[in-house]
């Protein structure tokens, strides 16, 4: 049985889809699967594979989606008594713990803008198990040599190339264009998008700038105040290559969900004033 659901896990992680994993992990008394019994569920509610039925197992399931969400993992015991028995239509009596773990397929990071801090960047985030994209129009930065290990290079137009690119929902986007103007570009082109991560790099002043002339356009003060600006965590970070590590440091700390929100509650409670005026 748990062959069918190894195989599930696989192909979830090549389309790209999250789902969850329940394992029964320990057991006492009389329960109807024993140790090892698996069960991946699904965002939607499908399920492949079975940890005994019932409403326990219902339960695992209603508690997998939520993990799905959090991307936090549970431990859950189960005491199988008999009013629960005879409700589920089980002949049991013993107690059992579950485990319930994200499966999560690797995260998509689309650098846009291939300069320094990108390059190095691009590198690091693939050793974290990050698959990297580059958006840039210059041949001579958006190539294999500056990105060996880039899944994919693009060299177009970054405002027309966003635009029309279709994100998958465990998107993280990283904006580090060479100036004010393409900033300001892409992330008019990514407003409204539902990303996982959008951070853009530059000073205070240069974000608040950004932010007001997008506010002025009638941009969404809900996406400007999800976006992480200035980007990264500080570190005290100088140098092309520590601003990078700074810039995964939250790129990861986004993905185990230790940071929800950027850190600038004071512009982001200005920005939604400004959309609401």
């Amino acid at each position: 049985m748990n062959d069918d659901v190894y195989r599930a896990v696989v192909a979830a992680l090549d389309r790209g889809e999250a789902a969850a994993l329940v394992t029964i992990v320990s057991s006492r008394g009389s329960t109807p699967q024993r140790v090892g019994a698996k069960m991946l569920v699904f965002a939607d509610g499908r399920t492949v594979g079975t940890i005994g039925g019932g409403c326990y197992e219902n339960d695992a399931s209603r508690k997998a989606r939520e993990v799905i969400q959090s991307r936090r993992a549970q431990m859950v015991r189960y005491e199988l008594t008999d009013d629960l028995a005879a409700e589920s239509g089980l002949i049991c009596g013993g107690e059992m713990e579950v485990y319930i773990e994200p499966v999560e397929p690797s995260p998509h990071l689309y650098l846009v803008g291939a300069g320094h801090i990108a390059a190095h960047l691009g590198r690091f985030a693939h050793e974290a198990g990050f698959r990297v994209h580059v958006v840039d129009d210059r041949e001579k930065f958006a190539n294999t040599e500056r990105f060996p290990t880039a899944s994919e290079i693009v060299v177009d137009s970054i405002a027309e190339w966003l635009q029309a690119a279709a994100f998958p929902a465990n998107a993280y986007v990283v904006v580090v264009t060479r100036g004010h103007r393409y900033d300001l570009d892409a992330l008019r082109a990514l407003a409204g998008r539902d990303l996982r991560y959008v951070g853009m790099i530059g000073s205070r002043a240069k974000v608040k700038r950004i932010q007001d002339a997008l506010v002025a356009e009638g941009v969404s003060a809900d996406f400007l105040s999800r976006v992480h600006a200035p980007i990264g965590l500080d570190i005290g970070a100088v140098t092309p290559a520590e601003i990078a590590v700074s810039i995964l440091a939250e790129l990861i700390a986004v993905r185990y969900g230790q940071i929800e929100r950027p850190e600038v509650a004071a512009l982001s409670m200005r920005w939604n004033t400004l959309g609401k005026g």
